[in-house]
């Protein structure tokens, strides 16, 4: 898993209602030592912050499985649901809950320069 935590993301001034260190002690109490849970900078899309990446497993990543970004994850209760799906196995492993479909953004498009 991958918590942004730069600019925007984790930004008291632009949540000032959100505890983000709070957050990423949550997230590594509840889910480590079995997920890695690190921190990045920007990941380019602060319209979403605060962003989490969950990545699957090498093994689903491999039958498939790709990332999924989740953006607003601004309070306890995506935060707790994205932890129970990570529990459950994430991606490639557990059926996504509707209410995290929710949550899900794109992730940033690399621009492509042509010449």
């Amino acid at each position: 898993m991958t918590v942004c935590r730069d600019c925007c993301c984790g930004s008291p001034s632009k949540y000032p209602a959100v505890d983000h260190d709070a957050q990423l002690e949550r997230l590594r109490a509840a889910l480590a030592p079995e997920h890695r849970i690190r921190t990045s900078l920007c990941l380019d899309v602060c319209a979403q912050a605060n962003v989490i990446v969950v990545h699957p497993e090498p093994s689903a990543r491999r039958a498939g499985a790709r990332p999924v970004w989740f953006g607003l994850v601004l309070d306890d209760t995506v935060l707790g649901d994205i932890e129970a799906w990570v529990r459950a196995g994430g991606p490639g492993r557990a059926p996504m809950p509707p209410v995290l479909e929710l949550s899900v953004i794109s992730p940033p498009v690399k621009a492509t320069v042509t010449a």
